[in-house]
């Protein structure tokens, strides 16, 4: 069992937990996710993590199914039945240069360990990231307190500059900025975007999967994408890959892949 410490909203249909699990904790890097079950009769998600401290792991999710629903319920000082992590490839954070962290939506509280590891590895960090609109910007805060040069724009102009995030990538390298690495993470059509962006300028990209994931061990194969001519599994090939040669096709048709399922476990619970 896993203590609670916290499990606030913030945003809307967004929340953020925080979890007592020292021996994930000890053992988690930047760009990891874990896998949660609420109770025993529960399935099995992949959440990513989005802060990391001596006994604890922070997690952010965005309701959209029964699972995340029953998890907004949770009230600290209770439990979650199991948590196992932490999961994936850690990111590679070696001192490069520039590196151009992207990141959208729910992907932002991913971007957050992220940038801080580039940033304390020695880089140049320059961070983007976008929402629909400003009640949806999660993580500025904390991505602010890391001291790079940041960008905040949203599609309906309610917050920094009207647009996408793409809009400011493609001035900064115009304007002729050196950007040694692009990490874009966030909805599979703003990291199609991005990568569509950087490829003919040559800027290596990387973007962060997010995957349908059922066990998180590579065994369910429901998390397979294509990568150039290889079949990868993204819970343990990835999470990140190269984004110039994802097939985002395949992967946005992999995240609806369970949803007649899940729609209708919504309507027996009355979600």
């Amino acid at each position: 069992m896993f203590k609670i410490y916290s499990n606030e909203k913030i945003a809307d249909g967004i929340f953020k937990m925080i979890l007592e699990a020292p021996l994930v904790s000890a053992r988690a890097r930047a760009g990891q996710f874990m896998m949660i079950r609420i109770d025993e009769q529960g399935e099995r998600i992949p959440l990513t993590i989005a802060d990391i401290s001596d006994k604890t792991i922070t997690i952010v999710y965005q309701v959209a199914g029964v699972t995340t629903h029953r998890l907004t319920e949770k009230k600290s000082g209770e439990y979650v039945s199991d948590v196992v992590g932490p999961l994936g490839h850690a990111t590679d954070t070696d001192k490069i240069g520039t590196v151009c962290c992207v990141g959208g939506g729910v992907g932002i509280a991913e971007l957050y360990p992220v940038a801080k590891a580039y940033k304390n590895a020695g880089n140049n960090v320059i961070i983007i990231i976008g929402a629909r609109n400003k009640e949806l910007l999660i993580f500025k805060k904390e991505l602010e307190f890391l001291g790079a040069e940041m960008f905040v724009v949203t599609d309906d102009g309610s917050f920094g500059e009207k647009g996408f995030v793409t809009n400011v990538l493609k001035k900064l390298i115009d304007t002729g900025r050196i950007i040694n690495l692009v990490y874009a993470v966030g909805p599979g059509v703003m990291m199609e975007a991005v990568s569509n962006l950087t490829k003919p300028y040559g800027v290596k990209t990387l973007v962060s999967l997010n995957t349908v994931l059922v066990d998180g061990t590579g065994m369910c194969g429901s998390c397979r994408i294509q990568v150039g001519t290889e079949t990868k599994f993204a819970c343990v090939d990835g999470p990140e890959f190269d984004g110039h040669l994802v097939n985002y096709k395949e992967l946005k048709a992999r995240q609806s892949l369970f949803k007649e399922q899940e729609n209708h476990a919504c309507k027996i619970r009355g979600i």
